[in-house]
């Protein structure tokens, strides 16, 4: 029998009828540490309803939602434990995710988060110039004590956002009201991190790719870089951490790595 974290759930954010959605269920229901799964979701619809009642999972229906933002402060919610995570539906979990997030959680902990890997077209990448990156970024962060430095993860996110979000895990008891910014579209978790990095205690990093993030052409991301709303959130983002005119030079060069979503 697995053992079972009763102080954790999977919160499954599920949008209109994703073809992988099952897969991202089944991902976590073969953890090896056993937890809640529940469904969100702000489009309540039989196919989502089919396939959660097809596993005996729950569907909690965000009303009234106001777009995604609300969606994922909503997700962070309803789980009623202490630690959540929100899972994507079109994202997938490898077996140990939860068991060695779980050996590093800590009463401090504000977020916890893992490396990943990534799905294109072509398949999977566990290593490509974006993913160095970031993994570069977060190499600070394997050092327990770094963890705790407010100063250091506002170094680390004043160039630009390396926490991959359907990594994290969120401690409900660190976070206060909302957390995701509305007229934030691509940058609304780097925001959020931003938020939470003002904030006295731990992010957790785990240095092993536990999740596959995928890019596809009917992801929001995706979208999002096509329609061309991503180069000035970023130049928002910069902003707070640097004067404007090495703000816009720093946006150009993050908006390079957009290449690999295209």
């Amino acid at each position: 029998m697995r053992p079972e974290n009763r102080n954790h759930t999977f919160v499954v954010l599920a949008y209109k009828e994703s073809k992988y959605l099952e897969n991202c269920i089944q991902s976590l229901m073969n953890q090896t540490v056993a937890s809640q799964i529940i469904v969100a979701t702000s489009t309540d619809n039989a196919y989502i309803r089919e396939i959660a009642g097809k596993y005996g999972i729950e569907v909690v229906v965000h009303q009234n939602s106001a777009g995604i933002a609300g969606d994922f402060d909503f997700g962070v919610q309803a789980g009623r434990t202490q630690f959540v995570t929100v899972a994507h539906q079109d994202d997938s979990y490898e077996p140990e995710y939860l068991e060695q997030v779980e050996k590093r959680l800590k009463q401090d902990t504000i977020i916890a988060f893992t490396d990943y890997y990534e799905e294109h077209r072509d398949g999977l990448q566990y290593s490509n110039r974006n993913l160095k990156i970031k993994r570069l970024l977060l190499s600070p962060l394997k050092v327990r004590w770094l963890q705790k430095s407010k100063w250091m993860r506002r170094r680390i996110l004043s160039m630009g956002n390396p926490i991959c979000c359907p990594s994290v895990t969120f401690n409900r008891e660190k976070i206060e009201g909302s957390i995701f910014r509305s007229h934030f579209r691509s940058n609304m978790d780097w925001k959020a991190w931003e938020l939470l990095s003002r904030t006295k205690g731990s992010f957790v990093y785990v240095a092993k790719p536990l999740m596959m993030h995928r890019i596809h052409e009917e992801s929001t991301t995706t979208e999002i870089i096509n329609q061309g709303m991503r180069t000035n959130e970023d130049y928002e983002m910069m902003c707070l951490f640097w004067p404007k005119w090495i703000a816009k030079r720093l946006a150009r060069v993050y908006a390079s790595g957009e290449k690999n979503n295209q």
